[in-house]
This record gives C-alpha cells, sequence and structure tokens, in this order.
C-alpha cells in the first residue's frame, strides 16, 4: 500500500505501508543508530515525533518482550529505508511490522531516507504527515502545515506514571535476564517520572538503591516526605519551557537533598536556576554523539535524544559547565558551584549506545555517601 510523508515546507517522499495503516503527524527528526530500534520506539522522550532511521536496514533481528523502555511505544510514526520482513534471531518473538501495527504505530519504508535527512539537516526538524489513506500529496502537505507544533506544549503529561510506584528490576543478564532486587539496598532515590526510561531505574537497583518512582507533578513536599537520600530527574519529551510545575518543584528542593538529572531533567535543572533553553536546529539523537568531560582530552561517546538545550552562558553563574558537545559545542552538563546537583544532557544508561558515561551513576552513589556521612 502507497504512503506519503509530507514535510510542512512542501517536501514530500513518497514509500510503503508498514506497521499500523491510517494518519499521524508530529515533529520529523532523525536517528543515527545501527541497532536497538525497539529501545527507541518504547522511550517515552520520542512522543510527538516521527522518527526516521539513518541505518538503511530496520527490523532485521525482530522484536521481543525485553527489549523496551516502558510499557509501549511512544512516538508518533516510524521512517525506515528497508524494512526487513522475516528477521532472524534466536530472541526474537515477532516481526517489527506486526510490533508496529500492535500498538496502532503507522510506519512508512522504501523511503530515501538519506534525502530526508539532508533535507532535516539544512532545513530544519519541522512538522510532518504520514498517511496511508490519502493518496494526494498537496493535501497531505496541507495537514502537516496545520499539525501542532512541539514547542510550547506540555508532553511530560501525556507519558508520565499516574501513581507511585517501586522499581525492582536489575540490570540484564544474558544467562538471567533481569534480576529482581527487593532488598540489601543502601539508599533511597526519589525518581521524577517525566518519561522515565527503564534502563536508568535498572541502573540506579543494580547500584543498591531503593528506587521510588513519582508522577511528574508530584510536590517537592511529598517527595522529602519520603525520606530519599536523593532525587533523581527522568528524561521525558519535547519542550522544557512550559513544564512549570516541574521547574518550582526542583527549586524548592534544590539544597535539601543531592538531585541528578538526565537529558529534560538536565534542562529543567537549568530552567530552575535561572536559565534559559532554546530549540536545536535538529536535535542530537542516536548513540554516537561525542561529548568532551571537562577542559581535558577525556572524549565520551554518548547515546542522545534531544530538541533542546540549556545556554550555557545562562546558568554559568550558579553551576560550572562540564561537558561540552563536540559537533556543535552545545552544553552537555553541568555542576552546581554550592550545592549537590548536576546533570547531562546525554543518556548514560546506554539503552542503546556505548556505556562510556555509565561512571555518572556512581557520582549520583558518592554524593549520596557523602550527604549521608554528615
Amino acid at each position: 500500500m502507497k504512503a506519503i510523508l509530507a514535510l510542512a515546507d512542501g517536501r514530500c517522499f513518497i514509500g510503503k505501508s508498514f506497521g499500523a495503516k491510517g494518519e499521524t503527524h508530529g515533529e520529523v527528526v532523525f536517528n543515527t543508530s545501527m541497532t536497538g530500534y525497539q529501545e527507541i520506539l518504547t522511550d517515552p522522550s520520542y512522543r510527538g515525533e516521527i522518527v526516521a532511521m539513518t541505518y538503511p536496514l530496520i527490523g532485521n533481528y525482530g522484536t521481543n518482550p525485553q527489549d523496551v523502555e516502558s510499557q509501549r511505544p511512544h512516538l508518533a510514526g516510524f521512517v525506515v529505508k528497508e524494512h526487513c520482513e522475516f528477521p532472524s534471531n534466536w530472541r526474537s518473538r515477532g516481526s517489527l511490522d506486526d510490533y508496529l501495527q500492535e500498538y496502532g504505530i503507522v510506519g512508512i519504508c522504501d523511503v530515501d531516507t538519506r534525502a530526508l535527512v539532508r533535507h532535516i539537516r539544512s532545513r530544519g526538524a519541522q512538522t510532518g504527515f504520514i498517511s496511508t489513506v490519502d493518496a494526494d500529496p498537496q493535501r497531505v502537505v496541507e495537514k502537516a502545515r496545520q499539525a501542532p507544533s512541539l514547542v510550547g506544549r506540555d508532553l511530560v503529561k501525556e507519558v508520565t506514571c499516574r501513581q507511585a510506584y517501586r522499581w525492582t528490576e536489575g540490570l540484564w543478564d544474558l544467562k538471567k535476564g533481569y534480576e529482581k532486587i527487593t532488598g540489601g539496598f543502601r539508599y533511597r532515590v526519589v525518581a521524577y517520572d517525566f518519561g522515565i526510561k527503564r534502563n536508568i531505574l535498572r541502573n540506579l537497583v543494580s547500584l543498591g538503591c531503593e528506587v521510588i518512582v513519582v508522577p511528574a507533578a508530584t510536590p517537592a513536599e511529598e517527595v522529602l516526605s519520603l525520606d530519599p537520600d536523593g532525587i533523581f530527574l527522568s528524561n521525558g519529551p519535547g519542550d522544557p519551557q512550559p513544564i512549570t510545575y516541574a521547574q518550582e518543584n526542583i527549586r524548592r528542593l534544590l539544597g535539601k537533598k543531592p538531585i541528578f538529572g538526565i537529558c529534560l531533567g538536565h534542562q529543567l535543572i537549568g530552567l530552575a536556576l535561572g536559565g534559559k533553553t532554546f530549540k536545536l536546529k535538529f536535535g542530537h539523537r542516536g548513540g554516537n554523539q561525542p561529548v568532551r568531560r571537562g577542559e581535558g582530552p577525556c572524549i565520551e561517546i554518548t547515546s542522545q535524544n534531544h530538541g533542546f538545550a540549556v545556554a550555557g552562558d545562562s546558568v554559568c553563574d550558579k553551576a560550572v559547565l562540564t561537558h561540552v558537545n563536540l559537533n556543535d559545542n552545545t552544553l552537555e552538563g553541568l555542576t552546581h558551584k554550592s550545592l549537590p546537583v548536576f546533570s547531562v544532557q546525554y543518556h548514560p544508561e546506554a539503552s542503546p549506545g556505548p556505556h562510556d558515561a555509565r561512571y555518572l551513576f556512581g557520582r549520583f552513589i558518592a554524593m549520596m555517601e557523602k550527604e549521608k556521612r554528615r
């Protein structure tokens, strides 16, 4: 079945439908990861986005119940060059096509993804519309132009949990799977769920943390009443500026407990400190983003997924700028000058991606240990 991907600037890409049939809209972005498409599909940070994969063959190892970062896929649509109809992997339990159909995710394949990515890089990420039912490209372009932008929308409320829960699953082991850890915890961490990835929680649990996940709008006073040793601010989708309730809660928590933020959590810390955020031209998404740590020669290859960034000069009076993206020199990490607060823009949980930055979880543990000794 024919499918059309239309961008708001009038550019159209004709391909074939796979996954669910119908229509969808979102900001069209690209991800440069070679593997990990199921983790990408289930990352809540992609809420409201149509994701194009730059790697040309997607779906070759199928899907399974383990390689997920949340309960279901969250992205608005999926774009690939070649969709593999016959996956081959001993862990596979189904095809990518069936997986997208199960969750109602509209996909389009046989698209020139290289041309699409070059267009986004030159013209910027923009709203797009996928249709498998409307064969008129001009009508689909008009639908893209009428679709809402990501800017100014609170997408966190669409992906956060509805009530608090405890997480007990540790990191993956090839022989044992995910280990259940229910005791022997040295630290209690309250994690704000702005669209949290499960591998973040697994890393914390595996390092001896009792993890309590709370909804995004949970008041600071309620979090403190749980007597945590540390507070974690998660990743999440979209524009951080309209998430004003989270910014206010973070301000009330500063100095009360050690705080660690990742991705959207990093941006919200920047805003809570009085800084500013801005929209990147086409964002950073993939498992191969180079980041320099400090002023020395230490380079981390990182996993990233974000379309907004903190303006470094807007927070440098209160924070030390600790990490910089080597592709565009945007801010990738900060540490408060006097309070136990630090954050990074990228994803140290490496799902999918490299393990270069996993040390940051150990840094959070050390910060909590230091505060406990006080």
